[in-house]
Parts: C-alpha cells; sequence; structure tokens
C-alpha cells in the first residue's frame, strides 16, 4: 500500500497536465542537456533548433529507448545509404537495420545532414527556422514518420516546453557551450565521462587528459576506439599524454571556427603547429596548407597564422 501511494505522489510531482500531453522532468532533463546542441545545429544546417529537440524527445523516448541506449540513435534513423556502426531494432517490421553512432553529438550531427542533404526533405529548407508549425507538419507530409499524429506531437511537445524559445538564437559561444549539461543551483554543469569533463568546440567534442593517461584508457572511458582517437587526434597509438592535453573525440575540422576568420594566430613562446592545430580544432595538415608552408618549416614566435 505504501509502495502504491508513494508511486502516485512521484507521478503526481514529475508530470503535470496540459491540454494532451503531460509535462515531465525526464523529457525537462533531456532538454537542459541537449538544447545547446540544437541550437549549433540550427546556426549550421537552418533546422529549428525547437523541431530537432522535439524529435529528440519524441523519437528516443528523450534518451531511454532502446537505439538510444545502443547506438546513440536519437532521431531513428534507419541504415539507409549506410556504411558505419549498426544495431537492429524492431519497427514496421522485425529487427530492422538502424544507425549507431559513437556519440549523442553525433546522432545529432547526422540528423541534420540526413533531413540538408535528402531531396525529399527540401521543400522545408524554405521556410523559416521560426515555423515550427510548418517544419512540423512538414516533416509528416514528407514522410519522415509513419504516426498520423506525428506533427500535432512535436508541436505540444515544443509548446508545452517552450522549445521554440531557442529558435531566436543567433550565435553560440563554442568555446562555452559543453556537450550535455544539467543545472544544479542555477549553474550549468557539463557532462563528463568517466573522470573527464566534455566540452563543445568547432563542431566538435573535446576532453583534457590527465597526466600520464593513454589512449587506451581514454577509449575505455568514452567508448571510442584508441585508433580512431588516435586517428582523430594524429597522435601515435602510444602516446602517453601530458595534464591538459586536448583530446577530440571526432575528426577535426579542415578550419577554425567562424569567429577567427579574420583573425589570424599569432605564435607564442613553446607553441608548436600541434598544439596550435589543436586549440582551435583544426586538422595539423589543413594549417600548414593554408599557410603554404612546408612541412619542416621551422615556426618563429611572432608568426602569424591563418587558422579559418
Amino acid at each position: 500500500m505504501l509502495r502504491i501511494v508513494f508511486m502516485l505522489l512521484l507521478s503526481f510531482a514529475t508530470s503535470v497536465s496540459f491540454g494532451q500531453m503531460k509535462w515531465n522532468a525526464v523529457y525537462q532533463s533531456y532538454i537542459d542537456k541537449y538544447h545547446d546542441i540544437a541550437v549549433r545545429e540550427m546556426i549550421t544546417y537552418g533546422i529549428p533548433a525547437s523541431i530537432t529537440l522535439a524529435q529528440g524527445i519524441f523519437e528516443s523516448s528523450a534518451g531511454r529507448s532502446d537505439l538510444a541506449t545502443k547506438g546513440n540513435n536519437h532521431f531513428g534513423i534507419k541504415c539507409h545509404g549506410w556504411t558505419g556502426r549498426t544495431v537492429y531494432h524492431d519497427d514496421d517490421a522485425a529487427q530492422e537495420c538502424f544507425r549507431a553512432y559513437d556519440s549523442v553529438i553525433d546522432s545529432y550531427e547526422d540528423h541534420s545532414k540526413f533531413l540538408a542533404n535528402s531531396q525529399r526533405y527540401r521543400s522545408l529548407f524554405s521556410l523559416s527556422n521560426t515555423d515550427y508549425k510548418g517544419w512540423a507538419r512538414g516533416l509528416k507530409a514528407c514522410g519522415y514518420a509513419t504516426n498520423p499524429q506525428y506533427a500535432d506531437k512535436l508541436i505540444q511537445l515544443i509548446e508545452l516546453y517552450r522549445l521554440q524559445q531557442y529558435d531566436k538564437a543567433k550565435s553560440y559561444n563554442p568555446s562555452s557551450v559543453s556537450v550535455a549539461s544539467t543545472t544544479v543551483g542555477g549553474v550549468r554543469q557539463p557532462q563528463r565521462v568517466g573522470s573527464h569533463q566534455l566540452y563543445l568546440y568547432n563542431n566538435n567534442v573535446y576532453l583534457r587528459a590527465s597526466e600520464g593517461e593513454t589512449l587506451k584508457t581514454l577509449a575505455k572511458e568514452t567508448g571510442i576506439s584508441y585508433r580512431k582517437l588516435a586517428r582523430y587526434n594524429e597522435l601515435d597509438k602510444k602516446t602517453v599524454l601530458h595534464e591538459g592535453d586536448i583530446i577530440y573525440l571526432r575528426k577535426k575540422q579542415g578550419k577554425a571556427d567562424k569567429a577567427f576568420k579574420n583573425k589570424p594566430h599569432i605564435v607564442q613562446p613553446g607553441e608548436s603547429m600541434y598544439s596550435i592545430a589543436q586549440s582551435y580544432g583544426i586538422r595539423l595538415k589543413s594549417l600548414y596548407s593554408k599557410n603554404h608552408l612546408p612541412a619542416d618549416y621551422q615556426l618563429r614566435v611572432g608568426d602569424q597564422l591563418k587558422v579559418y
């Protein structure tokens, strides 16, 4: 009896009625974690952040579905044309093939590319990114989901959780946006993997190593193979890391964030071409190429390097 009363009280405390849908603390936590990523995707690809968040909630049950927990797939995207890792799940048919990702960030980015690069959804990009109702109905009309109430559910989620507020964002500070965060005492706390905090920068995810760590120890914490970590960071697989070393969790970009478009880097004492490339989240060979430098170039203090 006490158990039943407790469950009823818990249900009341975490759900508030709103029309046909109830406010849910788990959904709100999901929004707190991922709204920064949705804004970044909106700025990059033009998809309303409210739509991305609502789809993530609906498709992944706020990160709790089998696809989300087993394959970091938050948008229910199947394997069509996919050459990466996969996971199988019963959907319209038994054991269908779905895309799997190394991180939730990868899922969000692939969702954006999936929509932006498909002729099927091309018409949606003529809509304003503040027209969340048009996007929701357009996704349903274009065949994103078979649920006849799909558009209505997305709109209800957006309006219940006021997700449209994120559609007004014009910019973000990539060096201060955490991969996923929660609010504690009014202060945003970055998500951690093992003993490390994770951060977003230049469309990538990074952590800072501790003294004496190796790529193999980080691989165990992140779930990304040490060979991939070595390749992403242009390091030897046996490299011993030092306190504060930046380690990216996916392939680096070819240029720095657009904030550095007209701001060359001025070389400081102790810097190397590699340390500069890591600090901007760009590939080392791209840094050499942008500045038309030979591989044996001797860097000098005061040199000005293009990074964008």
